[in-house]
């Protein structure tokens, strides 16, 4: 089940762009034509509503979907025939557009709050399958297969550090119990040694793992579809209601790559490991050209390689950070001002 702060940003955003006058009145009718969302998810909104829990949420997820409502770009003051709540359905396979909400079978949204992260797969499925599936499964885990011997190197430290003679000399040997043993007894923060050897592990894994996405990418049309990928530009438009890590109000239409090659022209997609060593980590930056100005703007980004459940465990994660501020990303168009005032405005619709 999604959470209540989920439910709120999404819900009430769906809400608000079906013509009510305040979230009150929205949740008093409980609109039929709200697909998906059951008596129980009103009441929760309801209670939470009285309590003040997740009052700014309740009040940003509102106003992003009054923008919707008006926008030129969205609504133009119409009231929908259908909003499509996802929830906790999951696709049956590889679904790219991250859409929370339908309207009308058209508008696709996208609905985040306080994140950057526009990725979150394996590092096979980002560095080797370039995002286009998830079926990449590497043997011995991602660090075996990028830098073993550092990585080998990494956990003689730490079973030095243990003292514990049970557990195996090589790192493909590990249990579930021995990674156990592991996490109890190192420290959170590695210094000294063990620092030393992480430092050294972090910089191998980034290296060879920014060697091996740059090799992958070896015209400048993979380098293109590459940043397509990353930035979520999909073959239909869809529209983010949100905000940001810095809790700025995120409105936004996200193009196609159509739309992007229309008005840009791409220059170049360049990836570099990062010389900090508190973790495996490696830039992205990508050279743009806005074709009507010929104004050129650079995207930046990071991706972070790592543990997703603790030290040692089988399955490492890619985190895909965007650095660059939403409003300067090419293909990401701000929604535009509402129509002229001899349009209709939006209309209650209680139905």
């Amino acid at each position: 089940m999604p959470s209540l702060r989920t439910e709120v940003t999404e819900i009430v955003t769906g809400l608000a762009t079906m013509g009510f006058p305040d979230i009150e009145r929205a949740l008093a009718v409980r609109p039929r034509n709200f697909l998906h969302v059951e008596g129980q998810h009103f009441d929760r909104l309801n209670d939470a509503l009285d309590a003040g829990i997740h009052s700014s949420e309740f009040a940003t997820a509102w106003a992003n979907g009054v923008a919707f409502g008006v926008a030129a770009d969205g609504l133009r003051g119409r009231p929908p025939w259908s909003v499509e709540w996802k929830g906790n359905q999951r696709p049956p396979g590889y679904e790219q557009i991250p859409a929370d909400l339908r309207i009308d079978h058209v508008f696709l949204i996208s609905c985040k709050y306080g994140s950057n992260i526009l990725h979150n797969p394996s590092p096979g499925n980002l560095f080797v399958n370039l995002l286009l599936d998830r079926e990449y499964r590497a043997e011995a885990g991602w660090y075996q297969e990028v830098a073993p011997a550092a990585y080998q190197d990494f956990y003689a430290a730490c079973r030095l550090h243990v003292g514990d003679s049970s557990l195996p000399t090589s790192v493909i040997k590990v249990t579930d119990e021995d990674i156990k043993k592991l996490r109890e007894a190192l420290p959170r923060r590695l210094t000294n040694e063990l620092g030393g050897a992480y430092a050294e592990f972090s910089r191998k894994v980034a290296t060879e793992t920014a060697r091996r996405w740059s090799t992958n990418m070896p015209t400048a049309r993979k380098r293109e579809a590459m940043l397509w990928r990353l930035l979520r530009l999909e073959s239909a438009p869809y529209f983010v209601l949100g905000e940001s890590a810095d809790s700025k109000p995120l409105r936004y239409r996200v193009a196609t790559p159509w739309d992007f090659r229309l008005r840009f022209k791409f220059r170049e997609l360049a990836v570099a490991p990062s010389r900090e060593a508190q973790q495996p980590v490696v830039h992205w930056q990508a050279l743009v050209q806005d074709e009507t100005t010929g104004a050129e703007s650079t995207v930046r980004g990071h991706v972070e390689i790592r543990w997703s459940h603790g030290r040692f465990g089988p399955s490492p994660e890619a985190k895909v950070y965007l650095d660059t501020p939403h409003h300067e990303v090419p293909g990401y168009f701000p929604l535009d001002e509402p129509p002229p005032a001899s349009q209709p405005a939006l209309r209650l619709f209680d139905a």
